[in-house]
């Protein structure tokens, strides 16, 4: 499918903000993260994935796309950045974190298969539900039927996930399936210092150094601490020397 081409309507429909709130079983404030892109995600050793995920935004990739590895790792930031990126290619997506609409109705997946690209996070949360995985099954088929591309995050790899439908666990992997690698220290010194860049802050490599003995090493918690290290530095206009830093870890903890 050409990343070039009409985005297709449908009933969840999303500009880059997000799915829009015409579908009507979906709740309101349902959003991208503006932040989430591509340009600000440190890959690490995960730069094949982060390339297949980039391909499969555009429409020129793989049609199926699973990832897995434990909560820190950076799979919602790169499902919602698929969904930025493929949003200013003109294709429709949607982006659903199962964890916060599981308490709906499976109907939610009903006319998915209209859009370019959904993306499922946290998919593990509908494992032993059997609607939810049924649905999830029936939309699988559905979205191979119309040519849309599926990418879908979890914890753990799809025979592991804890689903009960065998069909279900057969389908999730018949795509590419990457585990996520974590950062090892000098990746997240470097992860640091190439968001701090992105926001145009200078980062001294020894407030960075204190930085990494003081924080939990997932990237949210680490690109959370430095957009109020951002917000800080503005506000108080003052450098990222390691006792500003310092005292805006003492507030936050």
């Amino acid at each position: 499918m050409s990343g070039s081409g009409a985005a297709r309507p449908g009933p969840g429909a999303a500009t880059s903000q997000g799915i829009t709130v015409k579908h009507p079983q979906l709740p309101l404030g349902l959003a991208l993260k503006e932040s989430a892109r591509f340009e600000s995600f440190f890959p690490g050793q995960n730069q094949e994935a982060v390339q297949t995920l980039l391909s499969a935004a555009t429409g020129r990739g793989e049609s199926l796309v699973y990832l897995a590895g434990p909560a820190g790792m950076g799979k919602t930031h790169l499902l919602q950045a698929a969904c930025h990126l493929a949003a200013e290619h003109g294709r429709s997506t949607a982006y659903l974190p199962m964890q916060e609409l599981r308490n709906l109705s499976a109907e939610i997946f009903q006319g998915l298969e209209q859009l370019d690209l959904v993306c499922l996070d946290d998919a593990q949360a509908l494992a032993c539900l059997g609607e939810w995985e049924q649905g999830l099954f029936d939309l699988f088929n559905r979205l191979r039927d119309t040519g849309s591309a599926l990418l879908v995050a979890a914890e753990r790899l799809p025979g592991r996930a804890g689903f009960e439908l065998p069909d279900l666990v057969s389908r999730l992997g018949w795509g590419v399936t990457y585990t996520l690698k974590p950062l090892a220290d000098d990746e997240v010194l470097a992860a640091l210092a190439y968001r701090a860049r992105g926001r145009g802050l200078e980062l001294p490599e020894e407030t960075a150094g204190f930085l990494l003995k003081r924080i939990p090493r997932d990237l949210p918690s680490v690109f959370n601490l430095l957009d109020r290290l951002d917000e800080a530095s503005m506000i108080e206009q003052r450098r990222l020397t390691i006792p500003f830093v310092k005292s805006v870890l003492d507030q936050v903890q």
